[in-house]
């Protein structure tokens, strides 16, 4: 059995980039999609009450499951490493389109799962520490935070997001349906396009 797995959790996420990423993924490599996990559940639930979980209690030798990226799955180490441990020991895999990950029932694989969810737990604590430790070292130096009062942002809250919005137009969606997948209005989509068009 092939599943196609994809999370929502925020407002500003969206199930339909998911599912566009893992369908195009499984027409390169030739693979048809048995059945879809839609779920709009926090990682950090407990896993038993999640459809996932439903899928992992079930999985067995040779199913496949596809996602976006291994993080859909859980954002935390232990959690990461709790499904993979489930999947991989029932002989299924894991295939995710962003990471390139292709986990198997094989030492190889387990091992790069661990290193995989032992390096983003340490990472992105690294990163909200030093976060803090910056914020904290500005502020404490009298430096107000944040934007002044009615100046204008120079940069679009797309710049971030250039890949994403090139990948949702190449996917077919119109100007208007990607703004509103972006959570942004269609002025300021199209002030960004055009800005991206003069470089």
């Amino acid at each position: 059995m092939i599943y196609g797995y994809i999370r929502v959790s925020a407002d500003n996420q969206n199930a339909e980039n998911q599912k566009c990423e893992i369908m195009n993924f499984a027409q390169q490599h030739s693979i048809t999609i048995d059945e879809w996990i839609e779920e709009n559940a926090s990682s950090m639930q407990d896993l038993q009450k999640r459809k996932l979980g439903k899928i992992i209690g079930s999985a067995k030798d040779g199913d496949l499951i596809i996602a976006s990226e291994l993080s859909q799955m859980g954002r935390n180490l232990l959690q990461v490493m709790e499904i993979l441990n489930y999947l991989l020991n029932s002989g299924a895999r894991v295939w995710t389109v962003k990471d390139g990950y292709k986990l198997g029932d094989d030492i190889s694989s387990k091992m790069l799962a661990f290193a995989f969810g032992l390096s983003a737990e340490i990472e992105r604590k690294m990163i909200s520490q030093r976060i803090r430790e910056a914020l904290a070292g500005v502020k404490a130096g009298g430096k107000a935070l944040g934007r002044p009062l009615g100046r204008r942002n120079t940069e679009s809250k797309l710049a971030s997001r250039a890949s994403e919005v090139q990948y949702l137009l190449s996917c077919g969606y119109s100007r208007a349906a990607v703004a509103r997948k972006l959570n942004v209005h269609r002025d300021t989509l199209a002030a960004f396009l055009n800005s991206q068009a003069g470089k």
